[in-house]
């Protein structure tokens, strides 16, 4: 028949002819065409929210030139040593998990558009022959109830479409988080592995020198096995700071989406130093309210809930309603045209279960919305306290244990200078600096992952365990054992 569109009741049940049909057709054929997709895909918005909480846009890969255009920025940025936010930046363009997920996006397009769209309408076509005679049935079905609830259908799936714009720059704002607290965690690791070095080869000086004092009748064998004690210890530490420090850096390389000679890239020598004030955000439950991305998917899940209860109670009694043009034609007789209507009589299900159910569903949104926004203000004073508890560990390493440990060690070394002590007590005290540096370089890396966390609390969803929660991975006891 040639017939994609919808009409509705009353312009079906008014006229029956043939001419006013396909009038009322075209009408609902112009207003079902409304409905199309945008330009961008809706991702300018899925863009701005993730630039306003990392400060880096994002972009959605649709064609091969958009791909060209990723890799040779990431080609650039990888040419000099890696910063947070170089790091930050070529995983929003390279990581293909996070492209994948940008794929939800085009699904929900479709299906909001869908919705501003009539389905189409049921063609039946019979034919029966028999002693000569042939009678042909045909008819075209419309949903006339789809018709009726297409703005409301239209609006929900509007707001599952924001719903998933929303759960787009969320996955961006997650993943530039775990990208932030993996490059500090690689550039740490890394240099941590060079003061163990340093301890490491303290203990193989210590250890063999004890070694000679003992053969040479000068040392107990008790003072030698302690030597020898820790320059095992020494050496299992030092192997187990290069493995974090390889897994580590494998683990930002995934996040960056890195590979063949990418894999090659340069991190820095040292973390950034810490800043000379810590932040003090100001009504930071109240931002965390209207920013967080996670309370405000909660908040369009609810309300989009709300609309479809509407829409059940609208459609309560009336389940199937289609209404369409029928004709039938015999041997020998005269076309026969008409109309026909299908109706589902609630004789059983007088739809109380379905409004219910909505209601039920309803008030689940509200009470998880309700959770959401409750945890979002605990989780933001709790990452605000692991924040500024970071932030005075280190500024404590940085200004008093380090600068004593120097001194101690200018101390010792003038007094080794001037034969009050040995070798050994000389070589313990190196070690003893070296474990107080590496407690620094733990405690910045730590003020800058709860850094990471304190941003993603107050504007993206949840941080997670705060970096202080975890032991310590120096286990500068071990260093000093036995001394």
């Amino acid at each position: 028949m040639g017939i994609g569109r919808r009409v509705s009741a009353i312009q079906i049940a008014s006229e029956v002819k043939n001419k006013t049909f396909w009038l009322a057709t075209a009408t609902s054929a112009l207003l079902a065409g409304c409905a199309s997709f945008s330009e961008d895909g809706g991702f300018d918005k899925v863009s701005d929210l993730t630039k306003e909480r990392t400060g880096q846009a994002v972009a959605m890969q649709r064609t091969d030139s958009d791909r060209r255009a990723a890799q040779d920025r990431v080609a650039e940025r990888l040419r000099q040593p890696l910063t947070a936010d170089a790091a930050v930046e070529i995983a929003l363009l390279n990581n293909r998990g996070l492209q994948a997920k940008f794929g939800e996006m085009g699904i929900s397009e479709a299906d909001f558009v869908r919705a501003g769209r009539l389905p189409n309408p049921v063609f039946s076509f019979g034919r029966l022959s028999g002693g000569g005679d042939v009678e042909i049935d045909r008819a075209v079905l419309f949903n006339v109830l789809g018709l009726l609830t297409m703005p409301v259908a239209s609006e929900l799936g509007q707001r599952r479409f924001e719903q998933a714009q929303y759960q787009a720059a969320s996955d961006a704002v997650g993943l530039s988080a775990d990208v932030r607290r993996a490059y500090f965690d690689a550039v740490s690791a890394q240099e941590l592995v060079k003061y163990y070095k340093q301890v490491k080869e303290t203990a193989d000086v210590s250890n063999e020198l004890a070694k000679r004092m003992l053969q040479a009748g000068n040392f107990s064998k008790l003072t030698q096995m302690r030597e020898q004690a820790f320059h095992a210890d020494a050496t299992a530490q030092l192997a187990r700071a290069q493995h974090q420090a390889t897994a580590d850096r494998e683990r930002l390389t995934r996040l960056l989406g890195l590979s063949g000679e990418q894999v090659g890239f340069r991190l820095p020598e040292r973390l950034p130093d810490l800043p000379k004030q810590p932040t003090e955000p100001g009504d930071a439950e109240r931002i965390a309210l209207e920013k967080r991305l996670d309370v405000l998917m909660a908040r369009r899940n609810t309300e989009a809930t709300a609309r479809s209860l509407g829409l059940t109670k609208a459609t309560r009694f009336v389940n199937v309603l289609e209404v369409g043009y029928q004709n039938k034609s015999e041997t020998g007789r005269p076309r026969s045209n008409g109309y026909e209507i299908e109706l589902e009589l609630p004789l059983f299900d007088f739809g109380s279960t379905r409004a219910a159910r909505a209601e039920a569903t309803y008030m689940q949104a509200v009470h998880r919305t309700a959770e959401v926004a409750v945890n979002a203000r605990s989780e933001v004073r709790e990452s605000y306290s692991a924040y500024m508890t970071a932030y005075e560990l280190a500024r404590h390493y940085r200004d008093e244990v380090v600068p004593l440990r120097k001194r101690i060690s200018e101390e010792n070394l003038l007094r080794y200078n001037g034969m009050l002590i040995g070798v050994f007590e000389l070589l313990a005290d190196a070690r003893e600096q070296v474990a107080g540096v590496t407690g620094y370089v733990q405690a910045l890396r730590d003020f800058w992952v709860a850094d990471t966390n304190l941003q993603t609390a107050l504007t993206g969803g949840s941080p997670g365990a705060s970096p202080l929660s975890r032991p310590s991975a120096s286990e500068s006891s071990s260093l000093s054992a036995g001394h």
